[in-house]
């Protein structure tokens, strides 16, 4: 089970997280219920890793996911993009068999 981050990604990450005060220990990624096609993706700043938490690390960077949520995510990819209309993380998961409109939602 792995889930990857884009060199764009860890890089985008790390900013932000080297100016938050406290600096949080890592990034977690989720999937929540909700949105218009039944998950959407959670990207958060974390303190702590849950005992049940898979932990990544990419070039100093801890990614914490769920159990629940690694289920989903097994081999997606996440990607910082940079576009003239909006810039963002971006997932790309082979495990969504549909996504609405508005590209953060999925359904598996």
């Amino acid at each position: 089970m792995n889930v990857t981050l884009t060199d764009q990604a860890v890089s985008k990450a790390r900013e932000i997280l080297d100016q938050q005060n406290p600096r949080p220990a890592g990034l977690r990624i989720a999937v929540v219920g909700g949105g218009c096609s039944g998950f959407s993706y959670s990207l958060a700043f974390d303190n702590n890793a849950n005992a049940t938490d898979k932990v990544f690390e990419y070039d100093g960077l801890k990614v914490f996911v769920d159990q629940a949520s690694m289920l989903y995510l097994d081999g997606a990819e996440v990607d910082y993009v940079v576009t003239l209309e909006a810039s963002g993380f971006k997932f790309n998961n082979p495990n969504v068999r549909t996504t609405c409109g508005c590209g953060s939602s999925f359904s598996a």
